[in-house]
């Protein structure tokens, strides 16, 4: 426990008798008040989420274009300022690096957000690759504080609460304040939400103000589950160094009209030949819950995948599953079954979108 790191408002979540846990190498607010009263909040009103873990990189110099088309899948080149694309970063292979998100600050300047879990191995990733071309990387991980405001009353706390005017932001939209503070229309729960970049001590300012205000604090187990429900990939999960964007039903984020870009040849493989498995949804009957590494079975009982993640839908109140499977099982309708420790239970592949998202078009 004495290596894990420490967002700058750990002393806040422990205040608050926040239920901690390790999560990508950083000591972590799992729940407060409870999972499920913290996911009902987002879904109905609003919760804000400690996200200060995720890693920060910043891209700029006179190929910076040209660098970040090169290690991410979807394309930058006509990308306006204050826009954000999701993407991924590839190996050779077509395995997935990481997902993350990419921010144009300025013609010749990126914001690359990449998962916690992965800062070092990015980072690694990213300035090795940067020697070729005329770029600087900077990894402002420390540097950065970040929090996520997320459900329907969201916009109207960040400016009422906060002082943030955001109504003019569209989704995957972004300002940058004159403190330096950036606001993004951005979140990972298939909510309308914000996520506000800024430094340690002005996050733990707007933290305070939004507990004074009676917004609920939110932990990472319902940031799961929220994004579960809305069919949304966690890395380690739906997406791995041997799980590529294709094979997780992403391929709109993968531009291979691109002249290059790392795993370019292998993913035009995967989308002209086809892929052996998929990911998938799965609804599965009774009272099981499908964790990751759970076999998934055919009707014959023989082993054709596995659960990736899985749960209770805290707000459709049945139990679904992302799973991986051959591809031959892959289609909607396909009866399947789900090994739940020594018991076996029907399942039904359905769309991984569980829930339909309530974002700000």
């Amino acid at each position: 426990m004495e290596n894990l790191k420490k967002t700058p408002l750990y002393d806040r979540h422990i205040e608050a008798g926040a239920k901690m846990s390790p999560f990508g190498g950083f000591d972590m607010p799992i729940e407060y008040s409870g999972i499920v009263s913290e996911h009902e909040a987002v879904r109905k009103q609003v919760g804000v989420f400690d996200v200060s873990h995720m890693g920060e990189v910043l891209v700029a110099g006179p190929e910076a274009v040209r660098f970040v088309n090169y290690i991410f899948t979807n394309d930058v080149s006509n990308l306006t300022i204050g826009k954000i694309l999701y993407g991924m970063m590839l190996n050779p292979d077509g395995g997935t690096v990481d997902d993350l998100l990419v921010y144009r600050m300025e013609e010749q300047k990126f914001l690359l957000v990449i998962n916690a879990s992965n800062i070092d191995k990015d980072v690694a990733w990213i300035m090795t690759h940067a020697q070729a071309f005329n770029v600087r990387a900077i990894n402002c991980s420390d540097d950065w504080a970040e929090i996520a405001v997320q459900g329907p009353a969201s916009e109207t706390m960040l400016m009422s609460v906060l002082g943030i005017d955001v109504t003019d932001l569209s989704f995957y939209e972004f300002k940058q304040l004159a403190d330096g503070t950036i606001v993004s229309r951005t979140g990972y729960t298939g909510e309308d939400g914000f996520e506000v970049y800024s430094t340690p001590r002005r996050i733990d300012s707007m933290w305070q103000k939004l507990m004074d205000a009676g917004v609920m604090p939110c932990g990472l187990g319902c940031r799961d589950t929220l994004r579960f429900e809305a069919g949304l990939p966690l890395y380690g999960d739906e997406l791995t160094d041997s799980i590529s964007p294709i094979e997780a039903g992403l391929g709109m984020f993968v531009k291979t009209e691109k002249p290059e870009f790392i795993g370019r040849e292998a993913v035009i493989r995967q989308k002209t030949d086809g892929v052996s498995r998929k990911i998938v949804g799965l609804e599965i009957e009774g009272p099981a819950i499908g964790r990751h590494g759970y076999d998934v079975l055919d009707c014959d009982g023989n082993k054709v995948g596995e659960v990736t993640t899985g749960y209770r839908s805290i707000t459709l109140g049945r139990n679904f599953a992302m799973a991986i499977v051959e591809a031959d099982c892959a289609k909607l309708g396909t009866k399947l079954q789900v090994q739940v420790r020594r018991k076996i239970f029907p399942a039904q592949v359905i769309k991984k979108r569980f829930y339909t998202p309530n974002y700000k078009k």
